[in-house]
């Protein structure tokens, strides 16, 4: 009987982590895939805000999500792991050669298994009016794609989250107005950023929360209530609701790993509970970590020399990564 062929390491999730990883993994000379469940490569960062920009990517005082993709996979193609689009891991079983990994679409191996996949299947949280889907695709909206539709016109955010301050920073320069909605005084976004938008026009909603909408005369009649403060009407052309988002964790639970809440609780070397599967990025959890891209960057390169080390313990560790380079092109270049 043939042997299975065993990739060292599998990658679940393409997402910005995950491909740099993937990147990282072939620097190393590591046999690499990713596997991602989207029919694109970028996660949350290209489906939900590929026009938003990010201010906390080193070296880029500003970069917006599809900048940043486009980079991750221009770095990608350089080293060329294998990429697995439409597919999810369905799961994964030990073997004496590493593991058996199940798919949406076939049985691969790996020696290895780093999992990057950040909140996991999201769906936004949405407005619970009865009637707010008949808005959605007009003058409601979840995330943007192309924030051009919005200049000159009336502006209504709700939410009080790093993602709502950072849209309302994005758009208020252009917008006629922009109202921001938030059920409570005091918010949870970066205070740099809050504070920035407090010195633009911006008309701070507080404390309220949206209890009706209707449309007049092309326009968005927004009813706000408030506990603490009398009712009032808005008009806007256009509302950005930024709720979060809500993920079904039931996949990673039929993984059988430890969690902490949602999260994969991991070791110091990124090990999940399962020998030679490790967690990386926002689906990963120890305690005092704060999630944030450039924190699963970081993550990346130590889960994957951790991941060879237990396979290949007698090579070398890591050199900088000039020297990783020219050992890349050499390998490529033989015949």
């Amino acid at each position: 009987m043939t042997q299975p062929e065993y990739y060292d390491i599998t990658i679940i999730g393409g997402g910005p982590v995950g491909m740099f990883a993937a990147t990282y993994a072939r620097m190393r000379l590591a046999k690499t895939q990713i596997i991602e469940s989207l029919d694109q490569l970028g996660g949350q960062v290209a489906t939900l805000f590929p026009a938003k920009k990010i201010y906390d990517i080193p070296g880029y005082p500003a970069i917006t999500g599809e900048e940043l993709i486009s980079n991750l996979k221009q770095q990608l193609e350089t080293f060329a792991p294998d990429i697995f689009l439409g597919e999810t891991v369905q799961s994964f079983v030990k073997t004496s050669a590493g593991f058996k990994i199940t798919t949406s679409k076939r049985i691969t191996y790996s020696k290895t298994i780093i999992i990057a996949t950040g909140a996991g299947a999201f769906e936004p949280r949405k407005l619970t009016l009865e009637n707010a889907t008949s808005f959605e695709g007009r003058n409601l909206h979840y995330f943007i794609k192309d924030p051009s539709i919005f200049q000159g016109q009336d502006i209504a955010i709700a939410g009080g989250g790093d993602s709502a301050i950072d849209w309302a920073l994005e758009l208020v320069p252009s917008v006629r107005s922009l109202h921001l909605i938030h059920r409570r005084d005091k918010f949870r976004a970066l205070e740099a950023n809050l504070e920035a938008l407090k010195q633009t026009k911006t008309n701070f909603q507080t404390p309220y929360l949206i209890a009706d909408l209707s449309q007049v005369d092309n326009k968005l009649k927004m009813q706000l209530k408030s506990k603490t403060a009398p009712q009032k009407e808005i008009y806007v052309d256009h509302l950005l609701v930024n709720y979060g988002f809500t993920s079904d964790p039931k996949l990673i639970n039929s993984w059988d790993l430890a969690l902490h809440q949602r999260e994969i609780q991991v070791n110091d070397q990124h090990e999940t509970s399962l020998a030679q599967v490790y967690a990386i990025g926002d689906i990963a959890y120890h305690p005092g970590k704060i999630n944030l891209i450039a924190t699963g960057f970081g993550e990346a390169p130590s889960a994957v020399n951790n991941a060879l080390l237990a396979i290949y313990p007698e090579k070398r560790q890591p050199a900088h990564s000039t020297q990783l380079i020219k050992k890349f092109k050499a390998e490529s270049d033989k015949p």
